[in-house]
């Protein structure tokens, strides 16, 4: 069994390698930009785990886990331009340095390219993974849009919360992992637990994604801190600040939402840390951390063969960046 670390070095072997034409330079240089500025790269990572957790590695696990990973990146692309973002892993945005209309192109033909990857694997599994891929697709679609909408009401709950980050961002990860089950021969309750496992991870990942864009330490973290107050985005944390807050603080809190000055950031940081935020995000992080070493634990496999899983839940839990 291979750890994170040293799958994750294989795949950055297999995966540097120029994906898109010579041709129209201005289209495909974008891509080729933002794809050289990396990333943890864990969900094309977590196929090949997926799939080592039952058997060797079959070959066409290289090639969906570039359909991933490619697919991520689109989605990123995106993100940004909805997000106005001028920072992506400490560098310019695609839309901040080539502009808006070549971002969108860009992203869009970075999508197609995942899918001419994954119509590569072998015609035997092509249909149930082709399945998986496209219903996760739609609901990476549906929870950014959720995202969106959010923006626009004055408030949210915490379950419609969940359920919009379970498709943004959960789905993917925990399809990476099913797909790789899918290739290594694991039974249909084996892989549905480990899409389980993978969904609750991502909701914890996306807990200290949250945390960490409010309290995190620029230098690390690669991303603008603070840019979800900014931009007004119903994160865990400001959702559960809304409906612990005493009057005066939801006052406040929406009173720097609707005007924008330029301390926002430290007020607003200032509330969530009044109204204890920072620890309850960690406690409900931990709570989800739980369910997936849970769903981990149900799976019919040797258990030494789960260590690099119990490892990568911990890494993505524990990062500060």
């Amino acid at each position: 069994m291979q750890s994170f670390e040293q799958l994750a070095q294989r795949f950055q072997q297999y995966f540097a390698v120029d994906h898109f034409p010579a041709s129209t330079p201005t289209l495909y240089n974008p891509n080729r930009y933002f794809l050289q500025l990396g990333g943890k790269r864990i969900r094309p990572v977590a196929v090949l785990m997926g799939n080592e957790l039952f058997d060797e590695i079959n070959p066409d696990a290289w090639k969906v886990a570039t359909a991933i990973e490619l697919f991520h990146n689109f989605t990123l692309i995106h993100d940004d331009i909805m997000d106005e973002a001028p920072l992506r892993r400490g560098m310019e945005t695609v839309h901040h340095k080539y502009g808006n209309s070549t971002a969108l192109l860009a992203g869009d033909v970075m999508q197609v390219q995942s899918y001419d990857y994954l119509n590569r694997i072998d015609v035997s599994y092509l249909q149930r993974i082709n399945n998986i891929f496209i219903i996760t697709a739609r609901q990476v679609c549906e929870g950014q849009q959720l995202d969106m909408d959010f923006e626009k009401m004055e408030s949210v709950a915490l379950d419609e919360y969940l359920n919009m980050i379970a498709m943004k961002t959960s789905v993917l990860l925990a399809a990476s992992l099913k797909i790789g089950g899918v290739l290594g021969g694991a039974s249909k309750g084996n892989t549905e637990h480990l899409y389980e496992f993978g969904k609750s991870l991502g909701i914890a990942f996306q807990i200290q994604d949250d945390y960490l864009d409010a309290f995190g330490d620029p230098s690390k973290f690669g991303k603008q801190v603070g840019g979800d107050i900014l931009a007004n985005k119903k994160t865990f944390l400001l959702i559960h600040a809304l409906e612990v807050a005493t009057d005066s603080q939801k006052a406040e809190l929406k009173q720097l939402m609707a005007e924008n000055p330029a301390d926002k950031v430290e007020k607003v940081l200032a509330i969530f840390k009044a109204c204890n935020v920072d620890t309850w995000a960690n406690e409900l992080k931990d709570k989800y951390y739980a369910d997936a070493m849970n769903h981990l634990d149900e799976i019919a496999v040797m258990s030494n063969r789960k260590g690099p899983l119990q490892e990568l839940a911990k890494f993505l839990i524990k990062r500060d960046y």
